[in-house]
């Protein structure tokens, strides 16, 4: 069996870093961006994702937008979201996980998240 992809979405360099490392000693194959313009371009093209983990607070579209678009489109909407941000908001962890998120994980990510994450593929 090949190893996971996960497409990782976070607006800033050192959290997309910290868990595209996390994940990468879990033997899995990351693709990070940037935003959520990105990732939608990406999963666009690209057909062996098998998970997003995406930062809820971006510029211009955040988290729960990009869960949104994923949801509602016919050949995306079948990919576990996990959603991961520093606010213990518990609001909006609530409209995450109504909104189809499987997870909502606090950052920072750390190496004991992974197996969590992972557990949605």
């Amino acid at each position: 069996m090949s190893s996971p992809h996960v497409l990782v979405v976070d607006d800033t360099l050192v959290d997309r870093h910290v868990v595209s490392m996390a994940l990468m000693r879990h033997n899995v194959r990351v693709t990070a961006v940037e935003s959520v313009v990105q990732a939608l371009i990406f999963l666009d093209s690209e057909h062996d994702v098998n998970m997003i983990v995406s930062d809820y607070c971006m510029p211009d579209m955040t988290g729960y937008d990009l869960l949104m678009e994923v949801k509602k489109s016919p050949k995306l909407a079948h990919l576990p979201v996990v959603i991961a941000s520093s606010d213990n908001i518990p609001e909006r962890i609530r409209k995450c996980l109504d909104g189809g998120a499987k997870d909502y994980i606090l950052k920072p990510v750390k190496i004991v998240d992974v197996p969590r994450i992972l557990n949605y593929i």
